[in-house]
């Protein structure tokens, strides 16, 4: 990529990774699926009646909303209430790429190639330390809601690359249309009335600001530029900007929020960096044959499955 193109890869990887933080300083007292709820509204409206709707079956285009937007989202809002802090989110959701691999493997029988497999061995272990190392204020409830994230997250991106849909904001913004209602009345059973009722009356300016992040800045305007790049770069040398994310986000939340990892979560964290690395290594001399008609298969490095995913799931 040219320098212009670095930049601005850059300035989408920090927008995405600070975006943990603004999530966390803007859910308060606001129950996580209703604020949810709220950036997909934002989602949503207006684009919709501006973004054509993509060339996908209704029913293709709905799943990959629920597991890429609903499920991803929905697990990784209620981990950080939960507990989860801001930065080591950001890190664990990584684990996402090693489960495009895996699931890519058993549903699509894409065969990893040997670089993917050993970035998943390595992710592995650095998640299992993670796991076994965390702080003591991190609950093991936060954690595993954090990795089903990662894995909803996982399963959007092979429905995607498998729709064969092209058009990543497109697909992100209607896809998005069966997020909102389902989160209220999951928040309505979950919380109960009462707390919806406190937690609409607790949307005040800083939960406003928050959400005007996350939908305008993190999810339209960050994806517009990165499937920009897409469409101008390797996918190779595009996405794996995006693993400035996590590094932003754990800074940030050192800095303002006084989040400080330990020596288990450092050492567990980059080694799921460097294994996301590895899988991302684009494959030399490997001949892909042709997809099947509509289907566009998980391709033989983890940076195209990561190319699927949708300007919402980039939290």
């Amino acid at each position: 990529m040219n320098r212009r193109d670095s930049l601005l890869a850059a300035l989408v990887a920090t927008v995405w990774g600070f975006n943990f933080v603004v999530i966390d300083w803007g859910m308060g007292d606001v129950p996580p699926l209703l604020f949810l709820a709220a950036r997909f509204v934002l989602v949503v409206i207006p684009a919709v009646f501006l973004v054509g709707r993509p060339r996908a079956p209704w029913r293709t285009v709905a799943l990959i909303g629920v597991f890429m937007s609903l499920g991803q989202f929905g697990f990784l809002y209620v981990g950080m209430a939960a507990g989860m802090p801001p930065g080591l989110a950001a890190l664990v959701l990584q684990a996402q790429v090693i489960f495009t691999v895996l699931i890519a493997t058993g549903v699509l029988r894409e065969l990893p190639t040997p670089a993917q497999a050993v970035g998943v061995a390595v992710g592995s272990v650095g998640l299992l330390v993670v796991a076994l190392g965390r702080g003591g204020d991190v609950p093991l409830l936060a954690l595993a809601l954090c990795l089903l994230a990662a894995l909803s997250w996982g399963t959007g991106n092979v429905l995607a690359r498998a729709s064969g849909v092209t058009g990543g904001l497109s697909l992100t913004v209607w896809s998005a249309l069966v997020v909102p209602v389902p989160l209220v009345a999951l928040s309505l059973v979950l919380d109960g009335p009462g707390a919806l009722a406190d937690g609409v009356a607790a949307f005040g300016w800083q939960a406003l600001v928050s959400t005007l992040y996350t939908a305008g800045l993190a999810s339209l305007v960050g994806y517009g530029i990165f499937n920009t790049l897409l469409g101008r770069n390797p996918s190779a040398s595009v996405v794996p900007w995006v693993l400035l994310a996590p590094v932003v986000a754990m800074a940030s939340a050192w800095l303002l929020l006084d989040q400080r990892p330990n020596a288990a979560e450092s050492l567990g964290g980059l080694l799921l960096v460097l294994g996301v690395l590895v899988a991302l290594r684009p494959s030399r001399g490997v001949r892909v044959s042709p997809p099947p008609a509509r289907t566009a298969p998980v391709a033989s490095s983890g940076a195209a499955a990561c190319e699927a995913s949708s300007p919402a799931s980039r939290p």
